[in-house]
Parts: C-alpha cells; sequence; structure tokens
C-alpha cells in the first residue's frame, strides 16, 4: 500500500465517523423538535382553555354589572316618581 493510499483510507474513515456523528446529531435534533411541539401545543391548548375560562368570566361579570345598573335605574325611578 502506497502511503496516499493509506492517506485515503485514514481521510475515509475519519469522514465516515463524522457523518455517524452527524446523523446522530440529526436524531437527537429531530426528537428535541418533536418534544418542543409537542410542549407547544400543549401550552397553546392550556392558553386556550384558559382564554374560555376568563371569557365566562368577562360574560357573567357583564351581566351582573347589567343587572345591578338595571336596579338602580328602576330604584331612582321609583324614587323620582315618590318625590314628584
Amino acid at each position: 500500500m502506497g502511503e496516499e493510499e493509506l492517506y485515503l483510507r485514514s481521510r475515509i474513515k475519519e469522514l465516515e465517523e463524522k457523518l455517524a456523528q452527524v446523523r446522530l446529531s440529526r436524531r437527537v435534533l429531530l426528537y428535541l423538535l418533536e418534544k418542543m411541539e409537542g410542549e407547544k401545543e400543549l401550552l397553546l391548548k392550556k392558553l386556550e382553555q384558559e382564554n374560555e375560562r376568563l371569557q365566562r368570566l368577562n360574560a357573567r361579570y357583564a351581566r351582573s354589572l347589567w343587572q345591578k345598573n338595571r336596579r338602580i335605574v328602576e330604584l331612582e325611578s321609583k324614587l323620582q316618581g315618590k318625590e314628584s
């Protein structure tokens, strides 16, 4: 075997090892990406549920304010009727 052939075999071995490392890194990155996507979906679902809960509470509060305001108007109307 010549010196050049030994060099080329050595270089091929180096490149094969780097390729194996790149493949492993790619698998790790894909795993992490899938994990992050799952966490993102879970967070999005929780935020959507929290948003729905807050909208329900807001609607309940708005109805309560509307009813109290209506009662105030009724009482003011009765008070004005008695003063007349």
